[in-house]
């Protein structure tokens, strides 16, 4: 094959890798390899997570809750784990925090998290989210704070 032609060839290859890089999803849709929701910080519109080793934290609006660290993801990358949840949280902290089912999914580095709250103190229950996080994102929360490192919550 003359050089023109190996040209052209490579050419057209080359071409045809990146059309089909283009066309193809890339791995960041699938869940993390190690089968548990990353750790670090997840941000997104007035929603973050600070995911760490021993303690998972979530802010949606001015509220917030926790639930247990190393959450692990079925093979579909979801979770549905339990925890507590402060509803009254800013400006002020207004009394204990009740127990919330916390349900979400993984795509590679999105994270979408629903959460459903037993308020018993006022006898209703509550769905907040869902929220859309994007791992390693700074969260935006105005007016609200969001928590630099995850906090207990009384009980």
């Amino acid at each position: 094959m003359s050089s023109k032609y190996q040209r052209v060839a490579t050419t057209l290859l080359c071409a045809a890798l990146v059309s089909v890089a283009l066309a193809c999803p890339d791995n960041s849709l699938l869940p993390p390899a190690d089968g548990k929701l990353a750790l670090g910080t997840w941000g997104g519109d007035n929603a973050g997570v600070i995911a760490t080793d021993s303690l998972t934290h979530l802010h949606i609006g001015c509220t917030f809750g926790n639930m247990p660290g190393n959450i692990l993801l079925d093979g579909a990358g979801r979770f549905a784990v339990d925890g507590d949840y402060m509803l009254r949280a800013y400006p002020v902290q207004v009394g204990p925090s009740v127990p919330a089912r916390f349900v979400g999914e993984v795509r590679g580095k999105i994270l979408t998290i629903s959460v459903t709250v037993n308020d018993t103190i006022e006898k209703k229950v509550v769905a907040l989210g869902p929220a859309i996080l994007t791992f390693g994102r700074e969260p935006q929360n105005l007016p609200c704070p969001i928590c630099l490192v995850p906090v207990s919550l009384p009980r």
